[in-house]
């Protein structure tokens, strides 16, 4: 399965839309892990699997969701709720309870992808306003299948991130 996941891209549209467009043909699955702060409707969300973050006032985005793909299940959820900042214990949880494969999130704004107990977990960090040590917005395309994920990083741009884009097993 292959997914792109995007997050925090706090009100942009023309540079949202095109991020995702260069990707839509090659992809599963588009996931957008809230703080859009775009409406429901809005075009440039179309056919994208969006949870509503804690800046998304206007939009009737559901908390969190899951998703499948290919056999791959994914939840996704903002973060916010899960206190992400301090943890990823409450997003465990929540993958455990889904049965997911994949776990998405974002608010931190800090790109990250690791395995705990055989789940994947990715922050694609924020398109927007980037945190950490890369000083460049960021996304992901994941492709995933039974033993192992390959998570690449790319800058707005479409540059890769070396220093974050990783393979990781599964198991």
């Amino acid at each position: 399965m292959k997914a792109m996941i995007i997050s925090d891209s706090h009100g942009w549209r023309s540079e949202l839309k095109e991020v995702i467009d260069r990707h839509r043909s090659e992809v599963d699955m588009v996931i957008h892990c809230g703080d859009s702060e775009l409406e429901t409707e809005a075009p440039e969300l179309e056919g994208v699997h969006t949870v509503r973050g804690n800046c998304d006032f206007t939009g009737k985005f559901p908390e969190e969701r899951v998703d499948e793909a290919k056999g791959i299940r994914v939840f996704s959820a903002h973060g916010h709720l899960l206190n992400v900042k301090m943890s990823s214990l409450q997003l465990k949880y929540k993958g455990q309870e889904t049965e997911a494969d994949v776990v998405c999130f974002g608010h931190s704004h800090v790109p990250e992808a690791f395995v705990e107990d055989g789940m994947l977990f990715v922050n694609p960090g924020s398109i927007r306003l980037p945190r950490g040590e890369v000083n460049a917005g960021t996304y992901v395309i994941l492709e995933i299948d039974e033993k192992e994920a390959k998570v690449t990083f790319f800058t707005f741009e479409g540059r890769e991130v070396e220093e974050l884009s990783r393979t990781l097993k599964r198991s």
